[in-house]
């Protein structure tokens, strides 16, 4: 597996490849989702690595696009920003901040905006 650089996060986030996504996430992450459907109280939250790749699996499989437009990595924190275009033109913007721990992703949350 690379290692979790921004670099290997952009290119597997754009290349659609969840296999080596949720090789960056720690046997216990917790992956918290925040949008529309999923507000602050009441977040999406999927535990442990098992269930991020099921969830990896479905995201990547969708004929979409993704770009990542920003990211950085500061010691046990890293925030990225990516930007995603369904075939019909919906778009959805995600803004994700994350701790690391051994160099994998421990705890993330992602908050997404779709399109109306």
């Amino acid at each position: 597996m690379d290692a979790l650089t921004i670099m290997s996060l952009r290119q597997a986030i754009e290349s659609r490849d969840g296999s080596t996504l949720a090789g960056f996430y720690a046997d216990d992450a917790v992956l918290r989702i925040i949008d529309q459907a999923n507000p602050p109280g009441k977040p999406l939250e999927i535990r442990g690595h098992d269930a991020i790749a099921a969830y990896f699996d479905d995201v990547c499989g969708r004929l979409m696009t993704h770009k990542v437009e920003f990211g950085v990595v500061d010691g046990d924190r890293l925030a990225f920003t990516q930007a995603c275009t369904y075939p019909d033109g919906t778009r959805v913007f995600c803004s994700a901040s994350a701790e690391l721990r051994g160099g994998k992703i421990a705890h993330q949350t992602a908050v997404q905006a779709w399109d109306p």
